[in-house]
């Protein structure tokens, strides 16, 4: 019989963490993606040169990449915080270092009034939040997974993703009513600001949330144990760093968002492209599209402890991938059904194989000694290859260019692929115990003893209170 002695046996705060990392993801991702939304609708006209609307699109959707420039910088500074000092004190950190910058977008001066300083000023901020945003993702994976019960760590990691989705879609339902009921001159001169001052919201209730759980039981195991890392990223590089390629190659399914929600977006609304979907009509799309991911994660978290982490994610990296061209072409014809339908598909169902299961399957590839920076680092640098690919999108298909979903959508798959192919190399790990995982040569627990410890963590789980 196989007992659990490689797993902490500290106090597992499973559902008061899983709260935190929900509620701080949703919070720090609506700062991150009202920013993206406003890239795409509303910067080309009141932060660049008024001309050329090409370049104004290219421009504002470089300003968004350039969050992404800032990432691996912050995966160093954060990842490394979060390996010396705890999970608990980095995202902390970063929600305070997100929330600060987003209001002061909400309070930037335009293009008419100071000229090239308010490019460079959108730039300076943006490059903070870039900064911030690189420990989030990997600090609430790490800390919600050392927390969670062996055999439901896919599930409890899921709702990391889950927050973020809840963000977008909150990001979108601001920006919705101020697009849809007012004047547009009013809107184009102090109704976009609303959303970003709202994130005052954001500093004070992530604050309140995530003060309030504890340190890990794994990170207090390996402070106690005096295993604690003066340089945790060169560690992570020296045993780890075939699984941060790993890592790296597999996030650049962050494609997919791009395409749905920036250049989607731009092709879909810009004057240039022609295509003239109303602006409050396009920005329901992605959110309905979230509304489903939203609904999904947890049944593909919960499916990824039973049958593994890989299946689901080569699936849904290949899937999302064929389902652009789809969703592309429906633009380009001006379908919103259509559009609406592959949106669901592509983004809401399929994509989730990946996107539910990463905040699990990335954290376990390393030991709690250097999980933060092995994540964040490979995570933010494969992300910022995707995030320069909307500006690359508007050079390669520029308003006026034939065959756009063509085009995009090659792009996109050939990417998907090489995602597919990492995770298809990787180990599995949904069944390697705690202190077991960054080992290539850890044993895992055979699979039906695995089943019977799921089935009695989860017979335990429905006997603890709410707060556990």
């Amino acid at each position: 019989m196989t007992t659990l002695d490689h797993e902490p046996q500290g106090r597992h705060q499973s559902k008061k963490a899983t709260a935190s990392g929900w509620i701080g993801s949703a919070l720090e991702y609506y700062d991150f993606f009202i920013y993206a939304t406003a890239a795409a609708l509303i910067f080309p006209q009141i932060f660049f040169p008024k001309g050329d609307p090409q370049i104004a699109i290219i421009a504002s959707l470089a300003t968004y990449g350039v969050g992404y420039v800032a990432r691996p910088i912050g995966a160093f500074v954060l990842g490394h915080w979060g390996d010396t000092h705890g999970r608990k004190n980095v995202l902390i950190m970063c929600m305070f270092l997100m929330g600060f910058s987003t209001i002061a977008v909400g309070l930037l001066p335009t293009y008419d009034q100071v000229g090239l300083w308010a490019p460079a000023l959108l730039v300076a901020l943006r490059l903070i939040q870039g900064f911030a945003v690189a420990g989030e993702i990997s600090g609430a994976s790490s800390m919600i997974l050392e927390h969670a019960p062996f055999g439901r760590r896919g599930f409890f990691a899921s709702f990391t993703l889950q927050g973020v989705q809840a963000g977008q879609i909150l990001a979108a339902a601001v920006f919705l009513p101020l697009a849809h009921y007012m004047d547009k001159d009013a809107f184009n001169s102090w109704g976009w600001r609303i959303p970003f001052l709202l994130s005052f919201v954001v500093i004070v209730a992530g604050y309140i949330i995530r003060k309030e759980v504890d340190e890990t039981p794994a990170f207090v195991d390996v402070d106690a144990g005096g295993e604690v890392q003066k340089a945790p990223v060169i560690q992570a590089v020296k045993e780890s760093w075939r699984d941060m390629l790993r890592v790296m190659c597999c996030s650049l399914m962050n494609v997919i968002p791009v395409v749905t929600t920036i250049f989607g977006a731009a092709y879909a609304v810009q004057p240039g492209y022609g295509i003239n979907f109303e602006k409050d009509l396009y920005l329901w799309i992605p959110v309905m599209g979230n509304i489903v991911a939203v609904l999904v994660i947890p049944f593909v978290g919960n499916l990824s402890d039973k049958i593994g982490r890989r299946i689901p994610i080569i699936a849904g990296a290949i899937g999302a991938g064929l389902l652009s061209f789809g969703y592309l072409y429906a633009i380009s014809i001006h379908s919103v059904p259509m559009a609406i339908v592959f949106s669901l598909l592509m983004w809401g169902v399929v994509y989730q194989g990946y996107n539910a299961i990463f905040p699990s399957f990335y954290p376990e590839m390393f030991p709690t000694r250097t999980r933060v920076s092995g994540m964040a680092i490979s995570q933010n640098l494969g992300t910022l290859v995707t995030a320069l690919l909307p500006a690359l999108f508007v050079a390669v298909a520029p308003p006026g260019a034939t065959n756009i979903p063509v085009m995009i959508g090659t792009i996109t798959l050939a990417i998907c692929v090489v995602a597919a192919i990492a995770a298809w190399t990787a180990r599995e790990t949904y069944r390697v115990q705690m202190k077991d995982l960054g080992d290539p040569n850890a044993v895992p627990v055979p699979k039906a003893e695995y089943d019977r410890l799921r089935e009695q963590t989860l017979a335990e789980g429905k006997l603890q209170p709410a707060s556990a």
